[in-house]
């Protein structure tokens, strides 16, 4: 889906006219028409107030042309699982479970490999073959590259 058919989405879907939009983000009502058919985009600043506003994440503004996993975890990210800032605002960086009210959960790689393996392993994987799987793969991840440095 396109940030135009976006955002016209979300705006009918919550009864407010375009007037209403431009007052709560400091623009006026012919650009939010503009955007609404395609002749332009928010701005980085707007979008932000958007995404407070409609209480989505700027991905999902721009029609989610990137597919988010969490940097800490790997697990994919929508809006139901991206982690909050303390003021509110999306981390489109981590999932809530491994980035909460400003933290991070896991102290440590191990930790969260240990986790991981414990509530993923099953029947046809073994903990101590998911274990190894997490091992490899966490190093890869954005949050545990920076730890490392």
């Amino acid at each position: 889906m396109e940030t135009k058919d976006v955002l016209l989405n979300l705006r009918t879907a919550r009864g407010m006219s375009q007037e209403e939009v431009a007052g709560k983000v400091f623009v006026t009502r012919q650009a939010v028409s503009r955007w609404e058919t395609g002749e332009a985009i928010p701005n980085t600043e707007t979008l932000k107030l958007l995404s407070a506003l409609f209480d989505v994440s700027i991905n999902t503004l721009l029609g989610s042309p990137r597919k988010l996993i969490c940097q800490c975890c790997g697990m994919p990210l929508d809006d139901g699982t991206l982690s909050r800032e303390p003021d509110g605002s999306f981390n489109e960086e981590y999932c809530k479970w491994c980035y909460a009210d400003g933290k991070f959960v896991y102290g440590s790689m191990e930790e969260l490999a240990a986790f991981l393996a414990g509530h993923m392993s099953s029947e046809n994987w073994p903990p101590e073959a998911a274990r190894a799987y997490f091992e490899a793969e966490l190093p890869k991840l954005a949050h545990w590259k920076k730890t490392a440095e």
